[in-house]
């Protein structure tokens, strides 16, 4: 755990919260800052600020306890969302997934989806590099 993370401090007790699921590795809690009644993050216990800095182990429960908090919720829309560095909106650098109900178009999250036109041999050439290493 990190020192002067928040989310470590919340997992150590230090700051309180609102805790909804505990295990061994995992982690969740409702949003103080909600976008909609029922906002939840899950995250793990594994310090790390990208999904890339924590052990596959330390992230098979994250799925799991996203659906309990879905189905705990009654939450019939939702988005399950996480975000990876500063320009991808997150806010603070530990792991974290949330649970966001989507109950009406005013609450919840809002997106835009700035699709791209395709072109697709060089589509198909990502493809190829990407399945390479895979």
């Amino acid at each position: 755990m990190a020192a002067t993370c928040i989310f470590c401090k919340i997992i150590k007790g230090d700051i309180p919260s609102f805790k909804l699921f505990e295990s061994e590795r995992i982690f969740a809690f409702l949003d103080i800052q909600p976008l909609s009644k029922g906002h939840a993050l899950v995250i793990p216990k594994a310090h790390g600020a990208k999904l890339t800095d924590i052990p596959d182990d330390q992230l098979q429960e994250i799925l799991p306890v996203a659906k309990k908090l879905v189905l705990a919720t009654g939450a019939e829309n939702y988005n399950i969302l996480q975000n990876n560095g500063a320009i991808a909106h997150q806010q603070v650098n530990h792991v974290h997934f949330h649970m966001i109900p989507k109950p009406n178009v005013e609450e919840g999250l809002r997106i835009g989806w700035p699709m791209q036109k395709t072109d697709m041999d060089k589509l198909k050439s990502l493809f190829e590099e990407i399945k390479a290493k895979m």
